[in-house]
């Protein structure tokens, strides 16, 4: 999962979201690719790799057969020589320029196991972004296997069965202090 959000003071329309693993791979003929880019399909709250920013939107990969994280585990993903790059790009909407901001994350700095934590709250008919919580995130229950082993295991719902352990949240913060403001009601 990643989180992205527009802290711009004119929106970004027509806004896209891609990522790629790159990573070096070998063919079945044995040639090595040392840098093989490879698209990574994107769960998006949405329905489509097209985003509109009022709020940040957490993005996500499903890890299944034909996802190319499918075979690592825990450990694997430390040990592996691999980077996501994430891509969203759009259109700045008082200029009409094309816009677009990338990042990366190195096989370190993925962390295994945790999810972010909700920065939209309502009070009083109101919504509130709280951008201080943008990028923290909380432990939660997670095989350290592949999703391979897990699906060849049963999958999660027995991993679930068999672990019978809740672990205690433990939260990740990050610092900032912005709060924004919308209606419910009329979107102002």
């Amino acid at each position: 999962m990643v989180r992205i959000g527009d802290l711009r003071k004119s929106m970004i329309i027509s806004a896209t979201v891609r990522m790629q693993v790159v990573k070096k791979t070998t063919t079945k003929e044995g040639e090595v690719v040392p840098l093989d880019q490879i698209d990574i399909n994107m769960d998006n709250p949405v329905g489509t790799n097209g985003v509109f920013l009022v709020s940040p939107l957490i993005i996500s990969h499903v890890i299944d057969k034909d996802s190319p994280l499918y075979q690592l585990s825990a450990t694997d993903l430390q040990q592996e020589d691999i980077e996501v790059i994430v891509v969203l790009e759009g259109v700045v909407e008082t200029t009409g320029i094309t816009t677009q901001a990338r990042t990366s994350y190195v096989s370190e700095e993925i962390l295994w196991g945790q999810r972010f934590v909700p920065t939209v709250s309502e009070e009083d008919g109101m919504y509130a972004v709280d951008y201080s919580k943008f990028g923290n995130t909380v432990k939660v229950p997670t095989p350290c296997c592949s999703a391979k082993t897990l699906d060849e295991a049963g999958g999660i719902a027995q991993f679930k069965l068999n672990e019978g352990v809740t672990l205690r949240s433990s939260e990740r913060r990050r610092r900032g202090t912005s709060v924004i403001r919308r209606s419910k009601k009329n979107g102002q």
